[in-house]
C-alpha cells in the first residue's frame, strides 16, 4: 500500500469531494452532494469529513454525522486507481473508533441495492442488513439499510 495519510477535510476540498461523490457514488443520479453540502458537513461540529491523501491527491473520503445514539455514514468512496489498498477499511476504522470515543455505538448507512461490492465490503466488516427502502435514490433505485453495533471493533487498519 502506498503512503496514505488520513486527514480531516478542509472547506477548500469540498468541490473535489463533491465531484468524487458524483462520479463514484451518485453515477446515474442527479447529484445530491454539491460542494455546499459537503462544506456544511466539514463545518458541522457533529460531522466528520475524513480524507485519505497521497501527496496532493485525495484517494478517498468519508462523511459521517454523529448523533446521541447513532452515527450515520453518509458517504464513503475510494477512487478507482486507489482501490484494493485498504483505504476504505482505514477510513471506516478511523470513523468507528471516533464514534466509540464519542459514546456512539451504532453506525447506520444506506447503499444502492445494485452496489454488490459495497454490500460485500460492509458485510465483511460486521454490518448487517436492517431493511430496504424502495425508490430511496430519486425513485430510480432501492436502498439497502445496514447497521453495525460497535461493542467489539475488529482491527480494520489493513
Amino acid at each position: 500500500m502506498g503512503d496514505y495519510a488520513l486527514v480531516l477535510a478542509r472547506v477548500a476540498d469540498a468541490p473535489r469531494l463533491a465531484a468524487m461523490s458524483e462520479r463514484l457514488i451518485e453515477s446515474g443520479l442527479r447529484p445530491s452532494w454539491p460542494p455546499s453540502r459537503v462544506a456544511w458537513h466539514i463545518r458541522d461540529p457533529d460531522s466528520v469529513v475524513l480524507t485519505a491523501r497521497t501527496g496532493d491527491d485525495i484517494a478517498g473520503f468519508a462523511i459521517m454525522r454523529y448523533g446521541d445514539d447513532t452515527a450515520h455514514l453518509n458517504l464513503l468512496a475510494v477512487a478507482e486507481e486507489h482501490r484494493r489498498r485498504g483505504i476504505a477499511r482505514r477510513l471506516l476504522g478511523w470513523l468507528e473508533e471516533t464514534a466509540i470515543t464519542a459514546g456512539t455505538f451504532l453506525i447506520e448507512l444506506e447503499l444502492r441495492e445494485t452496489n454488490r461490492e459495497a454490500y460485500a465490503f460492509y458485510a465483511a466488516l460486521g454490518y448487517r442488513q436492517t431493511g430496504l427502502i424502495a425508490g430511496y435514490y430519486q425513485g430510480i433505485e432501492h436502498a439497502i439499510c445496514m447497521a453495525r453495533a460497535l461493542h467489539a471493533v475488529p482491527d480494520v487498519k489493513g
